[in-house]
């Protein structure tokens, strides 16, 4: 049987694993490293296969899996880009999150775009756009126009101009979807501009890495749906692969255990992934793909993504009562950043234990990560940056005024620099479950962190175990959380707000098993699949929680990697067709709109050009033995008791084995 490497690139860790036929031979671990990725794939990928004893040539298909993007939206990370609506008016800007997705980066809106039929509803402005060109400082564009899918001849104009004018990467909305919806097109574009760069690093790298240690086999990459596309194609459409973590993820779970019908949470170091396995297959999320705030046209697992993982923040909760909460921004250990820099990590602890003054910046550390593009920084931003150096700092003495505060954010958004933080990782350490970096450092952090005070004048806990206690405790209350959230969003039978069916009164009380004049009992119907490195440490209290069967598979903490190998070669390609008055049929074909006759040729021809896309680009993805399945969606209407046709949706998809290098 052929030898198959999958490597998973995660916030914290680098996965790898080896299969021979239907066999993990091997598995290894590596601590993703932000500022050269390919150290950390080097690092799991040399001692997978020290582990198996087999040499790099004996691969035949390499493949990866990564949360980079998926954890890029959720903290708000990613390249600087510059955007251009067509067609667009100002007002638009607000619709779908535009606004906030750009973080002030440069925009500018033209005359142009087409109405609905696919004709010019007016000229495009080239000389705008030009010179918003000159001006822009970015480092991808995304190109947006008004019925781009009826007609793409102004974005890709203006993505023709932008490529001879800058030689940056363009996206353009028609390329990505081919759905009306032009503010939420453009939002998937954007959000793909932001990520060609650091997706590109990553693959870039890893090729590589992998052909340094000796793997020649082409590198395929896993999309958010749970398909394999190639890295090239990855390269271009950085977007899709947005939940790819969690689709491998959820392939990897049916691969392990062969449930079929299940909840899959996957807990890693920045997010907790929930998903659900209908009868062996990943549940398909028919709105697109959301990440954090942004609801994309992406098509991709129906995955609930929460900001709460091993290495989330630890926050005092407001408040009388006390008590902590977790998240959403993931933060490195202190036991981690005490492993790397023990000099100044240890010694800035031990000061601050001994100072009768707590400070919110006890226990919290900062360090840029090197490497990485500037462009565009304001004046205060790179003054910061500067500050902070190659070095890693005790917080406090690098923020010297109010307005450093928000400069160090926009740095961590930026991916710039790295905040250390007490997190659920250090709580396991001062427990004993965990012992893989500095436990001195954690049990030091959470004895500050526990001499805060509450609300109410009193310490936050009495010591860093009762604090480590707390904090797994809310962990756990989270996690339940969020999975009741995914029960609930996939259970039709109940109408209602998912997170407040989740927080009710009620359900909540029901987990506990209140008896009184009434009797309430709840939980989850269906067995949780729990995947990650931490599952085994924290997903059994989460069982007990929610009344529910836990299935900890053996290579539960690599899933995502096994994931990576295990799936298929999926494309689809979709396109519309639409009734234009009496003896005419508009084809909406990628040159531009044709007319037909009648509704059956216009339908023939979209299905012939979607059905040649799709196979072409499955082979280029790296398929084999490729089959195509096409669907229509046809609308009419009865007028005068004869049907007129309307409008026709036509899917394709082709599917095939991942081709394996001999």
């Amino acid at each position: 049987m052929a030898l198959l490497l999958g490597v998973d690139t995660g916030g914290t860790y680098t996965d790898a694993v080896l299969i021979d036929g239907d066999v993990v031979i091997a598995s290894a671990k590596s601590l993703t490293t932000r500022a050269d990725l390919a150290i950390g794939v080097g690092g799991a990928v040399r001692a997978v296969m020290a582990q198996a004893g087999r040499a790099a040539s004996d691969v035949r298909m390499a493949s990866l899996s990564t949360t980079l993007a998926t954890n890029a939206l959720v903290e708000g990370q990613g390249g600087r880009i510059g955007l251009v609506l067509i067609g667009f008016g100002a007002a638009d800007m607000e619709r779908h999150g535009l606004t906030d997705a750009l973080r002030g980066d440069p925009f500018c809106t033209l005359t142009g775009g087409h109405q609905h039929s696919g004709a010019e509803a007016a000229p495009l402005d080239e000389g705008a756009l030009r010179v918003f060109l000159a001006e822009a400082q970015v480092g991808a564009f995304a190109v947006a126009a008004q019925f781009a899918t009826r007609n793409p001849a102004h974005e890709l104009r203006v993505a023709q101009i932008i490529t001879e004018v800058t030689g940056k990467p363009v996206s353009a909305s028609h390329q990505l979807s081919a759905k009306l919806g032009g503010p939420k097109r453009a939002l998937t574009a954007l959000l793909n501009a932001r990520l060609v760069g650091m997706i590109a690093r990553l693959i870039g790298r890893a090729e590589d890495v992998l052909r340094e240690i000796g793997v020649t086999a082409p590198m395929m990459v896993v999309r958010g749906d749970g398909a394999l596309m190639s890295a090239e194609q990855a390269r271009a459409r950085p977007i899709e692969t947005i939940l790819s973590g969690p689709a491998a993820s959820l392939v990897g779970a049916r691969w392990l255990t062969g449930a079929e019908n299940a909840l899959v949470s996957d807990i890693g170091g920045t997010t907790t992934d929930v998903a659900m396995l209908r009868a062996g297959r990943p549940a398909i999320d028919p709105d697109g793909a959301r990440v954090g705030p942004f609801r994309t046209m992406v098509e991709a697992v129906a995955m609930r993504t929460t900001g709460l993982g091993g290495d989330s923040e630890v926050h005092r909760a407001d408040g009388l009562a006390g008590g902590v909460t977790l998240g959403p921004r993931r933060t490195l250990p202190v036991s981690l950043i005490a492993a790397e820099a023990p000099d100044v990590v240890l010694q800035t602890l031990d000061r601050h234990t001994r100072s009768t003054v707590p400070s919110d910046h006890d226990a919290r550390f900062v360090r840029a990560v090197p490497g990485q593009n500037t462009d565009g920084l304001a004046d205060r931003d790179a003054a910061l940056l500067e500050r902070i150096g190659s070095a890693v700092h005790p917080l406090g003495d690098v923020l010297r005024s109010r307005m450093d505060h928000a400069a160090l954010r926009r740095l961590v958004e930026r991916g710039l620099v790295q905040v250390a933080a007490v997190t659920p990782s250090d709580a396991a350490h001062v427990l004993g479950w965990l012992d893989v970096w500095d436990a001195q450092a954690a049990s030091m952090a959470l004895t500050l962190m526990a001499r805060r005070r509450t609300g109410a004048g009193v310490p936050l806990a009495e010591g860093p175990e009762a604090l480590a206690r707390m904090i797994v405790d809310q962990l756990t209350q989270q996690t339940g959380l969020a999975l009741l959230e995914a029960a609930f969003a996939e259970d039709g039978g109940i109408a209602g707000d998912p997170a407040e069916l989740a927080r009710h009164a009620l359900m909540q009380a029901g987990l506990r098993g209140h008896r009184g004049l009434v009797r309430l009992d709840t939980g989850l119907a269906v067995p949780v699949v729990g995947l990650g490195a931490s599952a085994p440490t924290y997903y059994p209290a989460v069982g007990d929680l929610m009344g529910s069967e836990m299935i900890l598979p053996e290579h539960a903490g690599v899933a995502n990697a096994v994931g990576a190998v295990v799936g298929q070669v999926t494309v689809r390609r979709a396109g519309t067709v639409t009734g234009q008055g009496e003896g005419k049929v508009r084809a909406h074909l990628a040159a531009g709109p044709d007319d037909y006759p009648d509704a059956d040729a216009a339908m023939a021809a979209l299905e012939a050009e979607l059905s040649a896309e799709a196979r072409a680009a499955a082979l280029a993805a790296g398929a084999e033995d490729v089959t195509v399945h096409a669907q229509r969606d046809v609308r009419e209407a009865q007028v005068e008791a004869r049907a007129v046709f309307i409008e026709a949706s036509i899917t394709v998809e082709a599917t095939g084995r991942p081709r394996i290098a001999s």
